[in-house]
């Protein structure tokens, strides 16, 4: 009695079906990978631009520094120095919000030497003594008029400010410059691209990637404002120039070289 020869199961001849379909996908798939790992023909430039604005706000800090012989008396001076100054800058017309107290310390002052404890003692015995105590308090005043940077160091110095901290100028928004800075990076970056293509007797193509290096700005601080008069003795007012604000930006640009394979 002869044996009908044996057929597979539809599920193995899935299987086996579905393992010859995936294999034939993978040889085909070889070529195109291998295609696609050969670098793109490029040009690759740096662009880079400086944005410059008028600051349109400051802030002014002005302190005072008070030493007597007891903690309360020091600080008791500089407070009263401090409503002084605060009540000045109040009469230009700055409103309350925007003048604060931006930093208040009281430490000891030491003896300089220290104080021998008693004759003919070593190293160990030279003791620092508390002579006196400082007390300092600074007061910041935001101001969005810059014609009132000087007058206003001028009331701080004369209600008895001892310190010009300093002055910084800042644009309360600065979006649109930044904005703006990368604009202008992007397009001197493709006019570099676009003077190598020339050069290179090529076509630009479409930009492949594009990375943002950075994007800072620069505010004008008291180093670059100009005080011409510390002393209130002196009549004239105090001018100060606040200088720009510069906003600067730096971008990589990969543009592919049109037609190259």
């Amino acid at each position: 009695m002869s044996r009908r020869p044996s057929t597979p199961r539809p599920s193995a001849l899935a299987a086996t079906l579905a393992a010859v379909l995936a294999a034939g996908a993978l040889f085909a798939a070889v070529p195109a990978a291998a295609h696609d790992a050969i670098p793109q023909p490029a040009i690759t430039v740096q662009g880079d631009a400086e944005v410059r604005r008028v600051p349109d706000e400051a802030t002014v800090r002005l302190g005072v520094v008070a030493q007597e012989p007891t903690a309360q008396a020091a600080q008791q001076g500089a407070n009263r120095i401090a409503q002084a100054i605060l009540a000045a800058v109040e009469a230009l017309g700055v409103p309350d919000e925007a003048i604060q107290t931006s930093r208040l310390v009281l430490y000891p002052v030491y003896s300089q030497p220290p104080r021998l404890l008693r004759q003919g003692g070593t190293e160990e015995d030279f003791v620092p003594e508390i002579v006196a105590y400082s007390a300092s308090n600074t007061v910041s005043v935001r101001l969005a008029d810059l014609t009132k940077v000087g007058p206003v160091v001028d009331a701080g110095i004369g209600a008895g400010a001892n310190q010009v901290e300093g002055v910084d100028f800042r644009l309360r928004d600065d979006s649109s410059a930044r904005t703006e800075a990368l604009a202008e990076a992007v397009a001197e970056a493709r006019g570099e691209a676009q003077a190598m293509a020339r050069a290179l007797g090529v076509t630009l193509g479409p930009v492949l990637s594009a990375d943002e290096g950075h994007v800072s700005v620069a505010y004008p601080s008291v180093e670059r404002a100009v005080f011409a008069r510390m002393d209130m003795a002196q009549a004239a007012p105090t001018p100060v120039a606040p200088g720009d604000v510069t906003v600067s930006a730096s971008v990589t640009v990969r543009f592919r070289i049109a037609g190259g394979e």
